[in-house]
């Protein structure tokens, strides 16, 4: 039996439903001290997470963490000691990946730092306790090859808005290696013509904008979506979701689960038999232009990776080269 069981099977409480504070309802072990603490605990949401997808993902780890001291009769932030912060990272890995499990411990290490910071607590309770290790040299995104790709976009309809719309936001993923969150971000205006020269700017996480070249098949793809829709000139969305089944685009952006959704639909059409996520055609334009001969420092520049061991997890090369060996064999 594990040291942490006892910890981790306590009779459990009752947990108190979410204060709202500031407009976010936050979880009630963080929040319940008194105004001020609960203003520091929005503070920290608030003020210190740009990324909209962080805060959310670092929120629901806190309230989990909550929910689990609550459970266990710890009322009062004072209360938690290293050993429960242990217990709880034992029994969130029994639910998800190690790496989701480290994100979460961070979100609840990084919140006692501003609190003890703000003197709201004395210590840090996560901040001794270690969580799991894991490596990774190989990146987990599914990818396509060239002709699963081209099978893909030659399968979309290009006679409705919807159909270029998708086969636009596929094409633009696949040759500027966006992310999904840049890419639905994107207005009209981000579009646009330096000289000769077709260009997209990718709104990026921090902050950052990033501008691409367009290749000539995506230039294609954009301009037959943005012209027969009679997008061009105007302000909004440059991806824009559906009105109901009517099928008209209604000025609202796309969101990336509506993104998800679509890429299900229009795989599970192509009769693509490899899974397609969000990432699926950053990871292969990322892939296709290392087997062009492409360089690995030219990549990352392009996919506005901080570090070069990023964008070797979208690099499939060595999956080809194994498939290769493999036939070798003879029987």
């Amino acid at each position: 039996m594990s040291h942490l069981e006892p910890v981790c099977d306590q009779a459990l409480a009752p947990s108190r439903p979410p204060i709202v504070v500031m407009g976010m309802a936050l979880p009630a072990l963080f929040a319940g001290a008194g105004e001020r603490d609960a203003i520091r605990v929005a503070e920290f949401f608030a003020a210190q997470i740009r990324n909209a997808n962080t805060r959310r993902a670092y929120l629901r780890a806190v309230t989990d963490f909550s929910n689990f001291c609550e459970s266990r009769g710890l009322i009062d932030l004072d209360q938690v000691q290293p050993l429960h912060v242990a217990a709880w990272v034992e029994i969130q890995l029994k639910s998800y990946s190690k790496p989701t499990v480290k994100q979460q411990l961070a979100a609840v290490r990084m919140l006692f730092d501003w609190l003890v910071v703000g003197q709201v607590v004395r210590s840090n309770a996560a901040s001794s306790v270690r969580g799991p290790k894991h490596s990774v040299k190989r990146g987990k995104t599914p990818v396509l090859d060239a002709e699963s790709t081209r099978q893909l976009l030659d399968s979309i309809e290009c006679d409705t808005d919807i159909g270029r719309r998708d086969r636009a936001l596929i094409g633009l993923m696949v040759y500027t290696f966006a992310r999904i969150g840049a890419a639905v971000q994107m207005k009209v205006g981000d579009y646009f013509f330096q000289g000769h020269r077709a260009c997209v700017r990718l709104h990026e996480k921090g902050g950052k904008e990033h501008e691409m070249p367009v290749h000539h098949a995506l230039h294609d793809l954009l301009e037959a979506y943005l012209t027969q829709a009679g997008l061009k000139g105007s302000n909004g969305p440059l991806f824009q979701s559906v009105a109901g089944r009517t099928g008209n685009l209604n000025g609202n952006p796309m969101s990336q689960s509506d993104a998800w959704n679509m890429l299900q639909r229009r795989a599970l059409a192509a009769e693509l038999r490899t899974r397609v996520t969000n990432h699926t055609f950053r990871a292969t334009g990322i892939t296709e232009y290392l087997l062009a001969g492409g360089k690995v420092e030219i990549a990352q520049r392009m996919a506005n990776h901080e570090s070069s061991r990023t964008t070797g997890l979208y690099d499939r090369r060595p999956d080809i080269v194994a498939l290769d060996e493999i036939e070798r064999i003879r029987i």
